[in-house]
């Protein structure tokens, strides 16, 4: 898939995302026109190129559908968005468009990194939309000591140093109440997180910007 444009990554990915609601269906070359904002012609022309490259079935008159290795190509794009919309507004606390600053940025992210930043966010299984991430050919690997996540991914009776927090100056005065710092012990025991033995209770989106690194393996 490294070897694809810009461009051509947007379009497998849009038939994709029709695929999702219609998986049945036939893409039509005036519905993928829409879709991209171009004309018919262009539309056309781009089924044509991603058909030459086996992507996608061109069904003359009628329009395309993804063959599988264009459906794997596209399923890898779209996981890449959902995954970088997470780490946008919930580690980083990006405040402009999410999907906007997703699409930039996805294209320029390959296998290994997105394996990185797929086990930092825990392995999610929705974007922040609520659309299911691609689970296709995804890269898991064991989540043990030395693993650094986000304290709001834990997994189930594991215990972790926070290594980073990353929260705003109001922000810091939440997490210092609570007793969070930097060196404190997180423990989840699948019921409640606490820090050095004391109940902590965050937001979702503040649990996603202290990053912990886990103490031994889990549920060791």
């Amino acid at each position: 898939m490294s070897d694809l444009s810009e461009i051509e990554e947007m379009y497998i990915k849009r038939i994709f995302e029709v695929h999702v609601e219609t998986p049945d269906a036939i893409v039509r070359t005036t519905q993928l026109a829409n879709l991209m904002d171009i004309s018919p012609a262009s539309a056309t022309e781009m089924i044509h190129r991603l058909s030459s490259r086996g992507l996608v079935t061109h069904i003359p008159y009628k329009g395309c559908r993804l063959t599988p290795p264009g459906f794997l190509s596209a399923a890898r794009i779209k996981r890449r968005e959902g995954l970088l919309q997470i780490l946008l507004l919930e580690v980083i606390g990006y405040t402009g468009d999410i999907s906007a600053a997703a699409c930039r940025l996805e294209h320029a992210i390959d296998d290994d990194l997105e394996a990185v930043l797929d086990r930092l966010l825990g392995y999610p299984e929705n974007a922040p939309d609520g659309s299911r991430i691609p689970a296709v050919e995804r890269r898991v690997s064991a989540i043990g000591k030395g693993t650094l996540l986000p304290i709001g991914v834990l997994p189930e009776d594991s215990i972790a140093t926070v290594e980073l927090i990353l929260v705003s100056d109001v922000e810091e005065v939440t997490i210092r109440d609570a007793g969070v710092v930097v060196g404190s012990t997180i423990t989840n025991s699948g019921d409640v997180l606490t820090c050095d033995g004391r109940t902590l209770e965050v937001s979702r989106s503040m649990s996603m910007r202290i990053l912990a690194r886990l103490n031994g393996d889990v549920g060791g």
